[in-house]
């Protein structure tokens, strides 16, 4: 549960840059968006391996 907020919370940081990237045309801003989303799926792959572990490990 831990890693899922604190994928909420990247999510969440990276808001702004998302914004900065697509209504500014700021592209420093998309260059955050893109490690943010890198760091996002790493995370998301960690999550999804303890979920596989978790369930394989209740039978």
């Amino acid at each position: 549960m831990e890693k899922f907020t604190k994928l909420k919370e990247l999510l969440a940081s990276a808001e702004a840059d998302v914004e900065k990237f697509y209504n500014a045309g700021n592209s420093a801003a998309g260059t955050r968006v893109r490690k943010a989303m890198q760091d996002l799926k790493v995370l998301a792959q960690d999550i999804r391996a303890e979920v596989t572990d978790k369930k394989n490990s209740a039978k």
